[in-house]
């Protein structure tokens, strides 16, 4: 009794003893796996067992840790050396907790261990050689480390092992024969590693093995024929290495069994395995990028769990008729996912039993084939496709309407075809869009503003093809996502959008090669991520814009062959990253900056801007004048006093006629409400102008015409923002339009004109010429910009205009011409009615401006020759001169009419008169003239056809359909615009029947 009493008292002692030092291994480990965190692993503490904490498992008779398990943390340590103390230890799981560092050599002391899993670290170094120690070892799974050097040839010694797992690491070497020695091994993967050599033979004696995955390594020679023997194999994975030699001919009775093979990317040759057919379980075929060649087996229809077929980029095919048949095949395969047969031969025309393939089918490539006629309506039936390419075919004719039902489309890929058409409308329905290809096609119109609606967009290319119209503002401003934009090669026209500025992540915006205008709007200065900025071909001008500086993500920026004319900004050399500055063919003058991209005269292009100098010697420009500063500044100064005096005096008689007319017509009670009335004609000299517009930057820019740009300004005198018309002096006839405009403004008074508030007479900073006009501001911008999405940086929130507001447009710009052409002493003809000559305010009233081609008609206003005047050059714009202007150079009210038509009609079909579709056997008018009642909504605005609200919907409905009541308005509308500008003056509609039928249409309207 007392030698057991002894015993026990020892074995007692010896478990205290082991328990203490498992927990002070454990808490050694707890040091190492947590980097320092003090909130990781609370449970660790003396308060409770060690076998009750968190992740750690204990045997029941010893108290011995057994496993220790804390998957998917993220503490960033190493594994200590105390974890070899830990000598019962069965299970070791410590995947993805974001470990680093070597494994410890003690892990060798570990004789129990049978499963032991690292995978998902960023673990280092070699695997220990003290682990061959560790021979109860069945699992190892090491997978997406950082392991180097060769895999241990040890690993025969380990009997046990049925998982053996060391893809996406580092090793390096062959496969260890040695290995043909663990006869239990199930899986075996060395995928994505730098393994090179021959396969070795004796992987062929792994009887037992199912899962062999040695993709992504280097392997080279033929497939050892050994392997043919492992009959129980269901994944056999060899794709991307450098492996030759043809298939086994009857796959299905060496792999009877499989479920996925995978063998792209080498370089087998032969034909079609056309055995697969028996392959029962068959899942996963992927053959892609060999040099495989002939037809595709037409008997596919049997694997029914077939999940992913992928032949793409071999040679299959002949580029004839029937190289598609085996795709009626695949309709019995149900389960289909994934089809690729792109970057092959094969031709023929695609049916629409294509829509009779999976209902899963998520990605459908074909290619880079010789696929030809159209895409079949049937394609509409895929309503799961995620992916579907069928680009760098000959397929002809238009997107089908039915793509429209693909509502999970991510990417769409069609370029380099020779579709054509509109791209249509309904792709505003694919709403999961990112990424879009469509160029090198033969796509025309515009880009539909449904487009807008594809808020995941990240990659739109549209280049090479035939489109037109304004690039539209806010459809893309929308895809705050987008990192790509390419539409080079296209007819665009109208200035960049200037709601790009929202693109916070763009990277690429190709434009060049259009007919765009304007300057580089400032709202680019927000594109921070902008690596690629190319908008050469074109025809912007202005200045190159200093914050171009501030995009220090830009690696190419090209502005060549457009008609910019400022020195180059010296903010440009803080561009670090910039390889390629192409400046060419444009009008730059100044000094070249010296530093940053300017260095290197291989990174830059300049050729074509005569006016140039300085910079380094080696672009051969010639050296910069140095001008006597004292010299120069006397005569500045002598050239200033000669032009205020000048044109001081031009500015007082300018501003005295305005008075004299306001004295004169005081009788007629004028709004009190008018700013020009209410702040007396405040003087303002350039200075303020200046300061008012911030330079007259363009981030101020409102628009431009041929005489004058206009900004937006904020003036101390007045209350409400102002736009300052600067004149373009340089420009025939812009002077006597300054004074046009004052005249005819300093008469008028109406609620429906832009009213002027004062004017400026000066000469600027470098003591040349300068002449302006300050309006009233109108917030909503022109009645174009709202027509035609062009540039707007108003304060607007008006995306468009509706058909009621576009009717009381009409009515404002007629009340207007009633006012100049009857209620006046002196009649006014405009000379220049257009869309952007109408301004809106706030609360869209129209007010017509821009009376700079104004002209005075002695004695009442009608069409005898009483109420003309003689002009001797055309007056107005190209689309709304009448016929007789051209004819008489005689100006009428009868003139202002026509131009008054043709802006009706502009309102209601979003054309211009200048649109590419008319020409000579086509105009605006006659575009309209045609239309009926059936066929009015083949002409107008599209976004007239949307019903205004739906309180006007419960209205309306009450009397009759709402569709109806809309399409005799539309008409009614259209047909006064016809009736306005007719051929001949005498014909044409007067402006007080105008007044009349329009007030019929708005009292339907708000019935």
């Amino acid at each position: 009794m007392f030698l057991l009493s002894i015993a026990s008292q020892t074995l007692a002692m010896h478990v205290a003893l082991s328990s203490e030092t498992d927990k002070m291994a454990l808490l050694a480990l707890k040091d190492k796996l947590i980097n320092g965190d003090p909130h990781a692993l609370p449970s660790w503490n003396q308060s409770l067992h060690f076998c009750k904490w968190q992740g750690v498992t204990c045997s029941r008779r010893r108290m011995r840790v057994s496993a220790v398990q804390l998957p998917n943390q993220y503490w960033g340590g190493t594994l200590a050396p105390s974890l070899g103390n830990l000598t019962f230890l069965r299970v070791i799981n410590l995947t993805n907790t974001h470990l680093h560092g070597d494994i410890p050599r003690e892990l060798g002391h570990l004789k129990r261990l049978q499963i032991l899993d690292l995978s998902n670290n960023n673990l280092q170094g070699q695997i220990p050689r003290e682990m061959i120690n560790c021979s109860s070892l069945e699992v190892i799974v090491m997978w997406q480390n950082n392991l180097t050097g060769k895999i241990p040839s040890w690993f025969g010694s380990m009997k046990q092992l049925i998982l053996l797992g060391l893809g996406t690491n580092n090793f390096v070497g062959s496969i260890p024969p040695s290995l043909g020695n663990l006869s239990s091994l199930q899986k075996l993967s060395f995928t994505y590693n730098h393994l090179e050599g021959s396969i070795t033979p004796a992987l062929g004696r792994l009887l037992n093995l199912n899962h062999l995955a040695l993709g992504a390594n280097n392997f080279s020679g033929q497939v050892p024929p050994s392997l043919y023997n492992l009959s129980n194999i269901e994944v056999l994975e060899f794709a991307e290495n450098q492996l030759v030699g043809t298939l086994l001919s009857n796959i299905s009775m060496a792999f009877p069994n499989i479920e996925s093979f995978l063998c792209g990317g080498n370089r087998f040759t032969g034909t079609f395995p056309s055995s697969i057919s028996n392959l029962s379980e068959l899942q996963v075929f992927d053959i892609q990028e060999n040099d495989f060649h002939g037809s595709i087996s037409p008997t596919l229809g049997s694997l029914h769990k077939l999940r992913s077929f992928n032949v793409g980029t071999n040679r299959f095919g002949s580029g004839r008729a029937h190289d598609l048949d085996f795709l009626s095949s695949l309709e019995n395969c149900t389960q289909l996912q994934k089809l690729g047969i792109d970057d092959n031969y094969l031709g023929g025309v695609l049916t629409d039993r294509i829509g009779n393939l999976s209902s899963n089918l998520i990605v459908l490539a074909m290619g880079a084939n010789q696929i030809s006629g159209r895409i079949p309506e049937g394609i509409g039936k895929l309503i799961n496709v995620a992916a579907l390419g069928i680009e760098r075919n000959s397929l002809e004719g238009t997107i089908p309407n039915s793509i429209g039902k693909l509502k999970n489309l991510v990417m769409l890929a069609l370029e380099e075809n020779k579709l054509f058409g509109n791209i249509p409308l309904v792709i505003g329905n694919l709403t999961m869009l990112s990424d879009v290809h469509l160029d090198s096609n033969k796509f025309e119109g515009f880009i539909p503003f449904t487009l807008g609606n594809c808020t995941k967009m990240e990659r739109f290319y549209a280049q090479e093809n035939n489109l037109s119209g304004n690039i539209p503002n806010q459809t893309f401003g929308y895809q705050q996502g987008l990192i790509e934009l390419s539409l080079y090669s296209n007819s665009f026209t109208g200035p960049v959008p200037s709601d790009l500025g929202n693109l916070n992540h763009l990277s690429i915006l190709h434009l060049q090669d259009n007919k765009l205008i304007g300057e580089i709007p400032m709202g680019l200065s927000a594109c921070s991520a902008l690596t690629e900025l190319v908008l050469g071909s074109n025809s912007f001008r202005g200045s190159i814009p200093s914050f171009l500086g501030s995009l220090l993500s830009l690696e190419i920026l090209d502005l060549s062959n457009n008609n910019f004319s400022s020195t180059i900004p010296h903010q440009l050399v803080n561009l670090t990253l910039l390889k390629t500055l192409n400046f060419s063919f444009n009008h730059l003058y100044g000094e070249v900056p010296v530093g940053g991209v300017f260095n290197n005269v291989t990174a830059v292009s300049l050729v074509g801007n005569k006016e140039l100098c300085g910079g380094i010697p080696q672009l051969n420009l010639p050296a910069c004048p140095i001008l006597p500063l004292q010299k120069k500044h006397k005569r500045s100064l002598k050239k200033r006093v000669i032009l205020i005096v000048a044109f001081g005096g031009i500015l007082i008689s300018c501003v005295a006629f305005i008075s004299i007319y306001l004295l004169k017509n005081k009788a007629k009670k004028l709004p009190t409400t008018s700013l020009a009335l209410q702040y007396g004609y405040v003087k303002v000299s350039y200075g303020e102008l200046h300061q008012a517009t911030n330079g007259f930057s363009s981030s101020n820019l409102v628009g431009a015409g041929r005489f004058g740009t206009v900004y937006r300004g904020i003036l101390v005198h007045f209350e409400r923002p102002v736009a300052v018309k600067v004149l373009k002096l340089h420009t025939r006839g812009a002077s006597k339009s300054f004074m046009a405009e004052c005249k005819a403004l300093g008469k008028i008074k109406h609620r429906n004109l832009v009213n002027i508030l004062t004017s400026c007479s000066s000469v600027d900073y470098k003591g040349d010429d300068f002449k302006a006009i300050v309006f009233e501001f109108m917030p909503n911008g022109s009645l174009e910009t709202l027509l035609h999405n062009t540039i707007d940086d108003s304060e607007s929130t008006n995306q468009s205009l509706n058909l009621m507001q576009r009717v009381n447009v009409a009515l404002d710009v007629a009340f207007a011409l009633d006012y100049l052409h009857n209620d006046l002493e002196e009649a006014v003809v405009h000379c220049d009615i257009k869309p952007s000559n109408v301004l809106l305010d706030d609360e869209v009233v129209a007010h017509l401006g821009d009376f700079g081609l104004a002209r005075l008609v002695h004695g009442a206003a009608s069409c005898s020759s009483s109420g003309q005047v003689s002009s001797s050059a055309i007056k107005g714009t190209i689309g709304y001169i009448p016929p007789e202007y051209g004819a008489s150079g005689l100006v009428s009210p009868e003139g202002d009419m026509y131009g008054y038509g043709i802006l009706l009609l502009e309102m209601i079909t979003g054309k211009k008169p200048t649109d590419s579709m008319f020409g000579e056997d086509l105009s605006l008018h006659k575009f309209c003239n045609m239309a009926t009642l059936d066929g009015i909504t083949e002409i107008v605005d599209s976004r007239l056809l949307i019903p205004i609200d739906h309180q006007e919907r419960r209205r309306v409905t009450q009397q009759q359909n709402m569709e109806d009541t809309i399409r005799e308005c539309l008409v009614s509308f259209a047909r006064i615009g016809v009736a306005c500008s007719q051929e001949f003056p005498n014909q044409r509609m007067s402006i007080k029947d105008v007044i009349t039928e329009m007030h019929a249409i708005k009292q339907k309207l708000s019935c």
